[in-house]
């Protein structure tokens, strides 16, 4: 029988979805707010801040887009669920960064080829507002990323983060314009492209665990010893052999071998293993199933002595 998709799962969904409607909604607000001060203010850089926002935007629905399907509950062609949508989600999201930094800095090393006027001093003060909110906005979408494990929605807090950079690297490239005057038109253009070396980087530095998790990495090794020690609690369950937990979405599917005693019947041994299940994942609500293998064991000489192998060929009569 399928496991439903835990009522854990669905909260954590829907705290997801509440953080990216608010980023979206945000990233929205500051795409216009940027591009109609570039133009008005004359700002290379503010402006290939505003284009950045609304790749945001854009990247923001494949984040939600990734974790609205890796939520669904398994069907007959994925018994597993749909988890991999959500790591999936976070290397598009990463990779859309690298581009843009690739994109943004061919635009920047042409503004500084050909530097036009210096920017409006007035649209410092627009830079100060978007970096207080895209660091506000990677705070709050980070904490959440932290609390439910998300690759996706950790890649999307670096967006906001490398966002807060490049504004703030487009403050310090104005600013040197402005006060400079002729000669230094060009700083806004190395500020852009300083900022693009840092976009860059961060999203390196989300593709790596996001293509962890689609290669089945085992997660935290704090998640593996909470999971032995719950089952080596139990009842009549004399030791543990291996241990395998792989993270699938917002969810944890655990294999786990252990030794019961070899005289136990089979029916004695299929209750252990669900007590086993049971309090696993009473333990840890995140874990969405557990299979559990059951290795006969004995004692000799007051020795507990696991599995023996079994013969090659047929046994002789």
């Amino acid at each position: 029988m399928q496991q439903p998709t835990p009522a854990v799962s669905r909260h954590a969904a829907h705290r997801a979805a509440k953080a990216i409607l608010i980023s979206l909604l945000a990233n929205l607000a500051l795409a216009l707010f940027k591009g109609v001060a570039g133009v008005l203010g004359s700002s290379y850089a503010l402006i290939a801040d505003a284009m950045e926002s609304v790749m945001d935007v854009m990247k923001t629905l494949i984040v939600w887009g990734g974790l609205k399907i890796a939520a669904a509950p398994p069907d007959e062609c994925h018994p597993y669920g749909h988890g991999k949508a959500e790591p999936l989600a976070a290397i598009i999201v990463s990779l859309s960064l690298v581009a843009g930094a690739v994109v943004l800095a061919t635009q920047s090393v042409r503004a500084i080829m050909n530097p036009q006027q210096p920017p409006a001093a007035w649209t410092l003060i627009v830079l100060v507002v978007v970096v207080l909110t895209k660091e506000i906005m990677f705070r709050l979408v980070s904490g959440i990323g932290d609390d439910l494990h998300s690759s996706a929605m950790k890649s999307s807090a670096w967006d906001n983060r490398s966002d807060a950079l490049t504004s703030a690297a487009a403050f310090i490239g104005i600013s040197i314009a402005v006060l400079g005057g002729e000669g230094y038109e060009s700083a806004d253009g190395y500020a852009a492209l300083f900022a693009c070396a840092i976009i860059a980087y961060n999203g390196l530095r989300i593709l790596r665990p996001a293509l962890d998790e689609i290669m089945d990495k085992s997660p935290s090794f704090e998640i593996e010893q909470q999971v032995r020690r719950v089952a080596g609690g139990v009842d009549k369950v004399l030791a543990l052999d291996a241990c395998n937990v792989r993270k699938m979405g917002l969810d944890y599917f655990v294999d786990l071998h252990i030794w019961v005693d070899a005289e136990s019947s089979v029916r004695a041994g299929h209750a252990v293993a669900h007590r086993v299940k049971d309090a696993i994942r009473a333990a840890n609500p995140r874990v969405r199933d557990v299979l559990v293998h059951i290795e006969p064991a004995e004692y000799l000489d007051d020795e507990l002595v696991g599995p023996r192998p079994v013969p090659d060929g047929p046994s002789t009569p």
